[in-house]
């Protein structure tokens, strides 16, 4: 197994940790105890340590630092401006290392902060580095824990499929025990892996795979066969010079013949409806550290197990004209962060649903089978001769870094667990929050990437002419339109079942929320602002829920984390009625008088459409809105409706009012807040309130969507 190739490996490092004995660690209780060596894990325990808190970190990890030391080197960073605290340390230390001519030892010394080889990333006007080899980043980590004096008990495996490996003593944990028989004591713990390992021994919530879009009001989660456009079966979309006939790709064995049976790893259907829950998880692949340089490249090998089928519709994709195969990000030193990228490439895709539940034996299995499957993609992408000869030759000198992941074939440290166990708390962020539709009351940090999900099944699709084709599902890329903070509420477990335990990577959030949180750069300021509220919890003698956020806060702006900003406005491309705060009544719900049509082509709109009055400026088409008042008082009246030049700038709005009748003209090519315009603050008594909407007199189209009133106090 991979880890057994570790220890030996690191042997040296281990054996006086290995011999110290279970009723030692029992006796010392340390104030923080951090379970995970990921990036967020370092961060966490050195945070504990500036705030003069006892810490160690637990992981079965050997090398520190997660996926940013295992071959992640291109920071999906989004909005570099928000990161802060450690996060940003982290980068600046980068950044210094390479100032230095003297570790420029594969090629020559780039004009760092330039595009181009090796100095893409390199930003010095804020002394930050994007772009790292790996064993750099490994040394960062390592050098915060020996700076900071932080013991670290490697290889170490909690005892999970134990059911008392956490001991507990009421919401409280008590211990952790790992599988060697060792027990670590603390008054706070941090669950910093990437599956969740701590949190589900620990007995918090938590879920796996896919909300369905009803669920919290979403409209990207769930099954998403209609959405998955990006890294498709569609040569149209990614063709090379190549003519071809036909951009679609035959899922069986033999073409056109059902009878033949599917290929490898293609489900017979999608398995559900569009915007459907399911339990499938985003593929992982390991981040290949590859390079050219002669001096320093391993070829790739063809695996022992190697199966020629298992790469069909990979190389029936080149034939038809596909040339974008996968991602290869430059990094220094002639190296690069490859990967996954085009519609068949490193990611193995349905191959990892077992990995999280399953035992360290069987995790390991499944890691082996997704590094031998990217060394048969890059054999055959190298040595197939049915691939054209001039893309074999723009990929036969590549080969992994000699110098990168000696002691695991040089293939990285760690798979990329893109999406593990989500913790379900009382707070769940949601596509709205990234989208800052719904408010956050208490953040912690920033986020900006694009809510990212990999494809996570292929199936077949049958097209309209009844041609059965291979299509991918499960990609979303969709941005969400400027940075969002992320609350306190989603590090912290229901208070009903565990008081003491930070969770700032397997955050609670919704499938598709995490396709942005899920970034480095996310996972160390989630990292520092666990231990930050785990001292405070601490010094207070409080349980992490009840930490004062208002003492939180001011220590992490003193630190150096950005928790304020201004934001930019919602995007909202369809939002549910039952989630507009306040009282709403959509256009289905209002009274309509004349013939309003039915769209849903533009957007941002509340629900699945809304009504036009086609432009005819007849003058006798009327919509009538009710709501219903619980209690007299003054209350801001807003109209929602998408934007468009053809709208006409003088709809006319009746809002009857305490005070009598109210006419506002409304400019529907414009507005203010998307998609709520405001209209004013009027006083309403309780009980029916009514807004008349028509088209008289108007100079285009008049549009129908959603009436909200908020009351103000």
């Amino acid at each position: 197994m991979r880890k057994v190739f570790l220890w030996f490996s690191c042997l040296s490092l281990l054996v006086v940790q290995c011999f110290c004995s279970s009723v030692v660690l029992a006796q010392e209780v340390y104030d923080v105890v951090v379970y995970g060596g990921s990036s967020a894990g370092v961060a966490a325990a050195v945070q504990a340590k500036r705030m003069g808190k006892s810490a160690a970190i637990v992981c079965p990890d050997v090398h520190l630092g997660g996926l940013s030391s295992a071959g992640l080197g291109a920071t999906d960073s989004g909005d570099r401006s928000v990161i802060g605290g450690i996060s940003r340390e982290f980068y600046h230390r980068l950044w210094k290392h390479y100032q230095d001519p003297k570790v420029w030892n594969w090629v020559p010394v780039p004009n760092l902060g330039m595009p181009g080889q090796g100095g893409r990333g390199f930003d010095n006007e804020t002394q930050t580095a994007w772009v790292f080899e790996p064993h750099v980043a490994e040394m960062v980590f390592e050098q915060f824990v020996k700076e900071n004096d932080i013991p670290v008990f490697r290889g170490r495996y909690l005892d999970r499929m134990k059911k008392d490996c956490v001991e507990k003593n009421g919401t409280q944990i008590v211990s952790i025990r790992m599988k060697n028989g060792e027990v670590y004591r603390g008054k706070m713990f941090i669950d910093a892996t990437y599956e969740g390992d701590l949190m589900a021994a620990a007995g918090v919530s938590y879920t796996l795979g896919r909300e369905s879009n009803d669920q919290y009001g979403e409209t990207l989660n769930g099954i998403q066969v209609g959405h998955a456009h990006h890294h498709q079966f569609n040569a149209n979309t990614y063709r090379g010079d190549d003519k071809v006939q036909d951009p679609f790709i035959d899922p069986y064995v033999i073409p056109g013949k059902p009878e033949s049976g599917l290929l490898p790893y293609v489900n017979p259907d999608a398995g559900g409806e569009d915007g459907s829950a399911d339990t499938k998880l985003q593929a992982y692949c390991y981040r290949l550290c590859m390079t050219k340089v002669p001096e320093n490249r391993v070829p790739f090998e063809k695996p022992a197990n190697y199966d020629p089928l298992n790469y069909e519709l990979f190389v029936r994709s080149i034939l038809s004209g596909q040339r974008f195969l996968m991602i290869i990000s430059s990094m220094p030193n002639g190296k690069t962060d490859t990967n996954n990228g085009g519609p068949f490439s490193h990611d193995f895709i349905g191959q990892n649903y077992d990995y999280i539940e399953a035992d360290d034996a069987e995790r390991e299995k499944i890691c082996f089978a997704h590094e031998q499957w990217q060394q048969g993609l890059m054999w055959t992408l190298q040595n197939d001769p049915r691939i054209p000869e001039n893309v074999r030759n723009s990929y036969k000198d590549w080969g992994l870094a000699k110098d990168e992941f000696q002691d695991t074939r040089h293939f990285g440290h760690k798979i990329y667990v893109r999406e593990g166990r989500r913790m379900v708390s009382d707070y769940v962020h949601t596509e709205l929050h990234c989208c800052r539709v719904l408010p956050t009351p208490r953040p912690i940090g920033f986020g900006s990437y694009q809510m990212d999900s990999h494809h996570c099944q292929r199936h077949v699709k049958v097209l309209e002419d009844g041609r059965a084709i291979a299509w991918n599902e499960g990609d979303v890329q969709v941005s969400p339109g400027g940075a969002y903070p992320i609350d306190f509420g989603t590090i912290l477990p229901k208070k009903a079942e565990c008081t003491n335990l930070l969770v700032p990577v397997c955050v609670s959030s919704s499938h598709i929320a995490y396709g942005s949180i899920r970034m480095e750069p996310v996972f160390m300021i989630l990292g520092q602002s666990a231990a930050t509220t785990a001292c405070f919890a601490i010094e207070d003698g409080k349980a992490v829920q009840d930490v004062d956020y208002g003492k939180l806060s001011a220590r992490l702006k003193a630190d150096g984390q950005v928790i304020e900003r201004q934001l930019a406005p919602p995007k909202i491309a369809n939002l549910k009625l039952n989630l507009i705060p306040g009282i709403a009544c959509d256009e289905d719900s209002a009274k309509l008088e004349g013939d309003w049509k039915f769209n849903d082509v533009t957007q941002p709109r509340v629900g699945k459409g809304y009504m036009h009055d086609d432009g005819t400026k007849c003058g006798t088409k009327i919509a009538t809105y009710t709501l219903k008042v619980p209690t007299a008082g003054n209350y801001e009246v807003r109209l929602t409706y998408p934007t468009n030049p053809n709208r006409a700038t003088n709809v006319p709005v009746e809002i009857y009012t305490a005070d009598g009748v109210k006419t506002v003209y409304v400019n529907q090519k414009e507005c203010a807040e998307p998609p709520f315009q405001t209209l004013g603050t009027f006083r309403f008594n309780a009980g029916d309130a009514k807004i008349v909407i028509s088209n008289k007199n108007v100079d285009g189209y008049v549009i129908l969507d959603c009436v909200q009133l908020l009351e103000k106090k």
